[in-house]
């Protein structure tokens, strides 16, 4: 399995319990994670997506936790069975 269909699925999931999932990026700050998820509620979360098995690089796990620090959660996706529970922590309804 690949990254991008990993990711496509996670968009799907969170389209289908009413949030949005934006590619996020930031000129000039690399390590950034690759989504934005905005669920109803007002509720916001960060994922990085792997392949399976794959692991966040040094300047991405400093990035989680400076968005850490400040209050948001960021989550490592890499396997299809962690989109809910993913989803089930940030928030919205399930389908």
């Amino acid at each position: 399995m690949r990254e991008k269909m990993i990711e496509s699925r996670f968009v799907q999931e969170v389209q289908s319990r009413g949030g949005l999932c934006w590619k996020f990026t930031s000129p000039g700050t690399d390590g950034v994670p690759d989504r934005i998820v905005l669920m109803p509620g007002g509720k916001i979360a960060f994922v990085e997506v792997k392949a399976p098995g794959g692991k966040m690089r040094a300047l991405q796990i400093r990035r989680k936790q400076q968005l850490e620090r400040v209050g948001f959660s960021v989550y490592c996706l890499d396997r299809l069975d962690l989109i809910r529970p993913i989803l089930d922590e940030v928030g919205g309804e399930t389908p």
